[in-house]
């Protein structure tokens, strides 16, 4: 016998999370208006299921359902091209929203996507055998990395990250190193874009890409270098 899996996720109204899915490249195999809003949609392997709620609010879903890739960076530009000729840019703010690629500390490539319906779908793929999380560094700088990660991009809390990194970075009796520091201030702009501050933002980017890196420090910090420029990119043409 064979089995599968299908979430069947809420939303307020079926129509935009429709469009959402659709822009991504997924199908819509089913729906209907009544005597319940619901519709179905697929995209390859992944099947999602949605209903309909008039008093649901997505703003306050914890919603969430977890899809496994073997091509987790192929899937999220796909879905970055999707949703930028879908809205004219890739929203990373409110509803709906797409997070950024990384390597969690529990052993899983990853990156975290929203719908209109406040659905938070978790699309990524492991990196090792061990899927527990690695214990937080006593250092501190790094435990500020591996905790600032973790609010920031496991439990989608920007506003916790955003504490923890301006804690270390507000110390004056010790200072990271200039990979540490890099890697920080990027963190710090990433959760201050999703949180619609935008000064904050351009000013850790500023800060990030004067930082003096040596040949080999800057191929270590090569992931966070791209990031920044997708986000200085994307202040220049929304800075709203």
């Amino acid at each position: 016998m064979s089995e599968k899996t299908i979430p069947i996720l809420p939303c307020r109204t079926i129509r935009p999370v429709l469009d959402f899915y659709t822009a991504l490249g997924f199908e819509v195999t089913f729906e209907q208006t009544s005597p319940n809003p619901f519709a179905a949609v697929e995209r390859g392997g992944i099947q999602l299921q949605f209903f309909g709620m008039r008093q649901y609010d997505p703003a306050g879903s914890y919603s969430t359902c977890y899809v496994l890739t073997d091509d987790v960076d192929g899937l999220h530009a796909a879905f970055r091209a999707g949703l930028k000729a879908a809205y004219g840019k890739v929203p990373v703010r409110g509803l709906p929203r797409l997070g950024p690629v990384k390597d969690t500390s529990h052993g899983v490539r990853q990156f975290l996507m929203t719908d209109p319906g406040g659905n938070c779908i978790r699309v990524g793929r492991p990196y090792r055998e061990d899927l527990h999380h690695l214990p937080a560094p006593d250092e501190t700088f790094a435990r500020a990395l591996h905790l600032g990660a973790l609010f920031a991009d496991s439990r989608d809390d920007p506003e916790g990250a955003a504490r923890i990194v301006d804690r270390v970075l507000r110390l004056e009796d010790e200072h990271p190193t200039p990979v540490q520091l890099v890697r920080l201030l990027v963190l710090r702009a990433e959760v201050a874009e999703r949180l619609g501050d935008d000064g904050t933002a351009s000013s850790a980017l500023a800060r990030a890409e004067a930082v003096p890196l040596t040949p080999g420090e800057r191929e270590e910090v090569r992931e966070d270098l791209e990031r920044a420029g997708e986000l200085a990119a994307r202040a220049g043409q929304d800075p709203a």
